[in-house]
């Protein structure tokens, strides 16, 4: 069941579909750059269109390499993100699926679409290896900027509805919670009243002693 698109992502199965799409990228830009073979490149750019169209709009496990991924990494502990960045990341990479679809279909051979290509699979290789999403990086610094406010009211949300806490899910942090009032006050009459009969114990032996020396008789 589809339903609603999910809050958050689980950051394993993410990379591991990124580095999957990146060993099919790599497979067919070895065979248009070695052997000027563009077939695999043109079945690969409509497989990429196919499948970030469906990660952006029902979500990564519906996806084939989502699927994949998701067996692979069946057991391993989840590490959940956020779910705006990686669609805007998503979204950047259908753009690209969607040039290389129509460049690699119409007959445009030589460096254009090798260049995007290989610049698909730098993306991908830093997703996968190094674990950095440069479309999240550039969503981030978007809603820090005030350009775009998509996907920044979705922190609170993600974080109660897909059960997780502010570190993983999302990057804003919740306000720490004012000191309740007169909290300080309350406990500062407490501290002065302990230092007063402090005071007023070590003052009473000296008041002692005064009553008790004898009055010399006139």
């Amino acid at each position: 069941m589809m339903g609603a698109r999910p809050a958050a992502f689980n950051e394993v199965e993410v990379r591991a579909a990124a580095g999957l799409t990146m060993v099919t990228g790599a497979v067919a830009f070895a065979y248009a750059y070695f052997d000027k073979q563009y077939i695999p490149l043109q079945a690969v750019a409509s497989l990429y269109f196919a499948e970030f169209l469906i990660r952006v709009t029902a979500g990564l496990r519906f996806s084939p390499f989502g699927l994949m991924a998701g067996i692979i990494t069946r057991g391993r502990a989840p590490e959940w993100v956020s779910a705006a960045p990686k669609r805007f990341a998503w979204s950047l990479g259908l753009a690209m699926a969607f040039a290389m679809t129509i460049i690699t279909n119409v007959g445009i051979r030589g460096y254009l679409p090798r260049t995007i290509c290989l610049t698909c699979l730098t993306l991908m290789w830093m997703e996968s290896v190094l674990g950095l999403c440069l479309g999240c990086k550039i969503h981030g610094l978007l809603v820090r900027r005030g350009w775009t406010s998509f996907g920044a009211e979705l922190c609170v949300e993600c974080a109660i509805s897909a059960r997780i806490d502010h570190g993983g899910a999302c990057d804003q942090v919740p306000e720490p919670l004012a000191p309740a009032a007169g909290g300080q006050d309350q406990d500062e009459p407490e501290e002065i009243q302990e230092g007063e009969e402090i005071h007023h114990a070590q003052q009473r032996p000296s008041r002692d002693r005064r009553r008790r020396r004898p009055v010399a008789s006139p």
